[in-house]
């Protein structure tokens, strides 16, 4: 019986691709900060997010630096911040006029270092990155201003739980059909399988439990939040591939870096904001 565990071990160690323990325990601490903070004060989580969007960009800079891109980090950091503030505080209109400020202050900041081919690239990069990163972020936050924004924000949190564990316990076990094996080989259209799965029941409970709900419209979100968060998995993967990199960073053990953790619920942020302002509208208080 040990023999056949230990065999077992060693065949779901490569084909998961990571320290599985390690991860495991990561990805709890990093859960229980979220939902932590959505229960006791809401100004804890926006800290949490602006941290982890900052730590996202500072990778995003040095992986940048192996194409000679150079990222003014300084007031896209500070940017960041009130990106969030903003869109929390204010709504989408502040967020929006606090993104373009932002871009348009790093874009002279990189100019005013120095003119030329090199600043043109370097502002393209820091507005695509800016978009990328805090401004996806700000539909969270967006999120958490709603008079129920705890339970909105933790429902999302939870579909991005629930779309990585389904998929990978379903492509560890029974992954056999690659979905863009140019792009990222351990993808399968099983883990999807399990990923809508997974992703359809969490939704499906969550509005049910958490707002009184039709289970249908749960099912319709956690299937969205899967199409999102995959494309999202495969537009860093593409994005990485053309910096040959495995990871963005190593700030994450078993996980890579903030990232790579970050990348499927950045672009399922948008989607899920509104599918939820116009499903369930209203609030719990």
């Amino acid at each position: 019986m040990a023999e056949t565990a230990g065999t077992s071990v060693a065949v779901l160690t490569p084909r998961a691709g990571r320290d599985l323990p390690i991860a495991i325990g990561v990805g709890l601490g990093l859960l229980a900060l979220a939902v932590g903070s959505l229960v006791w004060r809401k100004e804890i989580f926006i800290a949490f997010a602006a941290l982890a969007c900052g730590a996202a960009l500072w990778e995003l800079g040095h992986a940048f630096g192996r194409r000679q891109i150079h990222l003014p980090l300084v007031p896209m950091l500070v940017g960041t911040v009130g990106i969030l503030v903003s869109a929390y505080t204010a709504g989408a209109e502040a967020m929006l006029v606090a993104f373009l400020l932002t871009a348009g202050g790093s874009v002279i900041w990189r100019v005013l270092d120095g003119a030329g081919p090199a600043a043109l690239r370097d502002a393209s990069a820091a507005t695509f990155a800016l978009a990328y990163v805090p401004f996806l972020a700000g539909f969270v936050m967006l999120m958490l201003a709603q008079p129920d924004g705890a339970m909105r924000v933790g429902l999302f949190v939870l579909l991005a739980v629930a779309n990585d564990t389904g998929g990978y316990v379903a492509g560890v076990l029974i992954g056999r059909h690659p979905m863009a094996p140019s792009v990222s080989p351990k993808k399968s259209w099983e883990g999807l399988g399990g990923s809508l799965l997974l992703a359809g029941a969490v939704g499906a409970v969550g509005i049910r439990w958490g707002f009184g709900g039709a289970w249908e419209i749960g099912v319709l979100l956690g299937v969205a939040a899967v199409a999102t968060s995959t494309l999202g998995d495969l537009s860093e993967s593409l994005l990485k591939r053309d910096l040959e990199l495995k990871d963005m960073g190593r700030l994450l053990p078993g996980h890579g870096g903030v990232m790579d953790r970050l990348d499927s619920l950045l672009l399922s942020a948008p989607l899920v904001y509104s599918l939820l302002l116009v499903l369930v509208p209203g609030g719990a208080g």
